[in-house]
């Protein structure tokens, strides 16, 4: 246990602290030469990193200094300012491995008191490519909108404080999460970044199309308005006051960024002593509260919903593995979060139709590809039960259902809240039919796939889906399965487009029975086709998904 806490006595000894900030610092500097010194790839993508990030850097300080003098300028840069510690707030709970430097119990054992450590541990923080590309974004910042010399007096107190504003936020949110981030659930957290990133990428997309139907950026004064009294953007908003002619407001916003830092300093320096001198559950012998099994065989709750024998069985284990399995659960977030936000992005916008709905079941069906490649090694206790097409027809079918337990009500959900948004409720029919056709479509080439192209899924790396030699595997699977499924869907897509062309809108209604039936006539026969060829390449299967 650290003596993070415990007095100085004879028999604790105290490290010195006078030095201690050099030391870390040092200690930074010798992590990243060693880490460097690995291997010439690291070298290599450090020098590329190093030399983007400064060309990054330069071209936007560049495009902040040409706006100084423009009406908007104080606008842009506290919004950037705004993103910019959005970003250090957090890069830490997605990309917990990226620093080694940011797990504070390896520290544990050592005699370091809490406000020498904090601020060691701060300034060794401000050594990396993130702290360096933030300086010059900060820097660019007040260039845009500093004037006079209350202006300049302004900026030189706001670009430190933002930047120590952005470090200790980024230390604070790393620290009180830390037991968190090195947990199953943290590597859930992480691979599940990818979902934060499509999101985020169709908001921006929003944004500027907004941005760009009203005008100019005039329509951001109202949002800047508000985000530049947030501590970190008040500080460069304390620039654009003070060179307007208010020192006043420009004082009272450095107090906010200066008090926010204070405060982040503090919650930082109380994480780091909860966290060295308290102990977690893993040097604690919990014990666990009794629990009695339920009845039916342990199928409680939605599990007793489901058939039973084989079928049920396979399906509570995929469903499982959707909320217990990091990769899959990841991919099964994605395609829902897409699938939502296109259409409705779409719709929102006035540029959109109810046939983007069937964009969610794409998305969805896509989540029958690679049916064993989930299970990864474990997928030799499945092949043991799998000894006949018959058995594996049953295993596909019962994965199949699992997946449309889901995609079929929220494909439903989507078609309606985009017609909802349209007003077009006379599309609705068609679209939905249209949907059911593609889902069955995408589960027959699915399960075709899974037997003819199998391959691993690595459960290391937020952004890894196959193993490496198997990328080709994944791309055949994936696009040879999209052509294959848009030919098998074209009869219901050729009845949908006739009945537009020849203006019979309320033939659509007879889409949705054509849609059902026909794909669930198309999926069974996928299904049906996979069977015997997953039953016969059991071990070239097994061999393929447990790859890497």
């Amino acid at each position: 246990m650290s003596v993070l806490d415990t007095p100085v006595t004879a028999a604790v000894p105290t490290a010195p602290t006078a030095g201690l900030t050099p030391v870390f610092v040092r200690l930074k500097l010798a992590l990243l030469r060693n880490g460097l010194r690995q291997s010439s790839g690291r070298r290599a993508a450090f020098v590329v990193s190093l030399v983007l990030t400064l060309l990054l850097a330069a071209g936007q300080v560049l495009g902040l200094v040409l706006l100084r003098g423009d009406e908007h300028a104080g606008t842009v840069v506290v919004l950037l300012t705004g993103v910019v510690a959005l970003g250090w707030a957090v890069l830490p709970l997605f990309f917990p491995s990226g620093d080694d430097t940011l797990d504070p119990t390896r520290l544990v054992m050592l005699p370091l008191r809490p406000e020498p450590l904090v601020r060691a541990l701060l300034v060794s923080s401000l050594v990396g490519i993130g702290p360096l590309f933030t300086l010059c974004l900060v820097a660019g910042s007040v260039l845009a909108v500093a004037h006079g010399a209350a202006g300049i007096v302004c900026a030189v107190l706001a670009v430190p404080l933002t930047l120590l504003l952005c470090v200790a936020l980024s230390r604070t949110v790393a620290t009180a999460n830390v037991r968190l981030l090195n947990s199953r659930r943290g590597r859930d957290l992480a691979v599940l970044s990818g979902v934060a990133v499509a999101v985020g990428i169709q908001v921006v997309n929003l944004g500027a199309q907004r941005l760009g139907e009203s005008g100019g950026l005039a329509a951001l004064d109202p949002v800047a308005d508000v985000v530049r009294w947030l501590p970190g953007p008040s500080a460069i908003g304390a620039v654009d006051s003070a060179s307007s002619g208010s020192p006043g407001v420009a004082v009272l916003q450095l107090l906010i960024t200066a008090g926010a830092l204070a405060g982040l300093l503090w919650m930082w320096r109380r994480s780091l002593v909860r966290l060295m001198t308290a102990p977690d559950g893993s040097t604690l012998a919990t014990a666990e509260p009794s629990r009695e099994k339920p009845e039916n065989g342990g199928r409680a709750g939605w599990a007793g919903l489901l058939p039973e024998g084989r079928t049920g069985t396979v399906m509570r284990r995929t469903l499982r593995y959707v909320v217990r399995d990091p990769k899959t659960k990841a991919a099964w977030a994605t395609s829902l979060a897409l699938g939502l936000i296109v259409p409705l992005v779409n719709a929102v916008q006035g540029t959109g139709s109810v046939y983007f709905g069937c964009f969610a079941a794409g998305m969805l069906g896509m989540l029958m590809y690679n049916q064993f490649g989930q299970d990864t090694s474990a997928f030799w206790m499945v092949a043991l039960t799998i000894s006949s097409p018959r058995d594996a027809y049953a295993e596909l079918r019962a994965r199949a259902l699992a997946l449309l337990l889901v995609t079929l009500p929220f494909t439903l959900l989507v078609c309606a809240v985009t017609a909802a948004v349209l007003g077009d409720w006379q599309s609705l029919p068609g679209a939905l039919g249209l949907s059911f056709a593609l889902l069955g479509a995408m589960v027959a080439t699915g399960a075709v796939a899974s037997a003819r192209f199998p391959y691993s899924v690595p459960q290391e790396g937020a952004f890894k889906n196959a193993a490496p030699g198997q990328g080709g595997l994944a791309w055949i699977s994936i696009l040879g399965g999209m052509v294959v499924t848009a030919v098998l869907a074209a009869p219901v897509i050729a009845l949908t487009v006739w009945a537009h062309l020849t203006d019979r809108h309320d033939a659509l209604w007879l889409m949705v029975p054509v849609g059902l039936v026909y794909g669930a006539f198309v999926g069974w026969a996928g299904l049906k086709l996979a069977a015997p060829r997953t039953a016969e390449r059991l071990p070239e299967i097994l061999a393929a998904v447990s790859k890497g």
